[in-house]
């Protein structure tokens, strides 16, 4: 597998106002009243549109070539799937001279994200729990949505998930970091860890993955939205969803604070997990913020650090 450097768009904020607008005239015959930034990541930017008649989308433009059919597949498939509310694709847009990214909109889901809901954090165990029974029960209904492959939504192709896809595409994490290490742009402490991992990639890979689950790839309380009483009005921002493993979606539940409410526990609990769950987690935590830097070029030692304690945590315990 060829994983390499993604080359970003820019798009500063009053670029993509100008662009929002253009794009609210040509699909509809009242003008945005405020056009607010609502966040993104290194190949996508969302904003919120208000009109004059109180309603609202999303507008995400994608700052990044081909990203646009699977975004809107995954975000249907999903909201299909998922017993808690997930935004509803509006329309798309293809790039053209006028505007040079890719977007579409989307329903806006009330509330904010519970990363910044600060009080649920202060909640009693009960409540933190109730949290996490609602949300891993929801994760579980987009898992028991299965495919006779594993792979890329739009083209799932691969027989056996650890053989045929994960160990390859692993490797070639390591292989690349392995190149910006000699570049200096790894650290000595960061291909430590990707080694020491991959050395017992066979102990934490042994138990065979039966069932190709769809999974959403990005499932941490940043995005799950919450309203009143910080009840639960939303699931967001899927992530390279696929079949897979459904375990390389657990690892995202501890991070942000995940661990304060339980929430890859409770699945496991509720769910159950293979012998080398934890392991396996520390593993995709690991390689998969490698990944992500590789592809972005964005680093950050608050997230990676705490990843190679873990991984080696795990490591001892095998």
């Amino acid at each position: 597998m060829n994983i390499e450097r993604v080359s970003a768009i820019s798009l500063d904020k009053n670029t993509a106002e100008k662009y929002a607008r253009e794009v609210i005239s040509e699909r509809f015959s009242q003008q945005a009243n405020k056009i607010k930034y609502l966040g993104g990541g290194s190949f996508g930017s969302a904003y919120g549109i208000k009109f004059d008649d109180g309603n609202s989308i999303v507008l995400k433009f994608l700052r990044a070539k081909d990203m646009l059919d699977k975004e809107v597949s995954d975000l249907n498939l999903l909201s299909s799937k998922c017993p808690i509310k997930m935004p509803e694709v509006l329309f798309s847009r293809k790039a053209d001279e006028k505007i040079p990214l890719d977007c579409y909109a989307m329903q806006r889901i009330e509330g904010k994200s519970a990363f910044c809901a600060w009080s649920m954090f202060l909640q009693s165990k009960r409540k933190r729990k109730a949290f996490a029974d609602q949300v891993t029960s929801a994760l579980h209904q987009i898992h028991c949505c299965k495919n006779d492959k594993f792979g890329n939504t739009l083209s799932p192709q691969f027989t056996d998930w650890t053989e045929d896809y994960y160990r390859p595409f692993a490797q070639a994490i390591l292989q690349k970091a392995e190149e910006l290490y000699i570049a200096g742009e790894i650290s000595q402490n960061i291909i430590n860890a990707l080694r020491a991992a991959w050395n017992k990639f066979d102990v934490i890979f042994s138990e065979k993955v039966t069932e190709a689950c769809l999974i959403h790839g990005d499932l941490n309380i940043a995005n799950i939205m919450v309203g009143k009483n910080n009840k639960i009005t939303g699931i967001i921002d899927p992530l390279n969803s696929m079949y897979a493993d459904r375990e390389f979606d657990l690892f995202q539940l501890d991070n942000l604070g995940g661990k304060r409410f339980f929430l890859r526990k409770t699945y496991i609990d509720k769910y159950g997990a293979s012998k080398y769950c934890d392991a396996k987690c520390a593993f995709y935590a690991l390689y998969q913020e490698v990944y992500c830097y590789i592809k972005s070029g964005a680093l950050f030692n608050a997230i990676m650090n705490p990843l190679i304690k873990n991984m080696y945590k795990r490591l001892a315990q095998l």
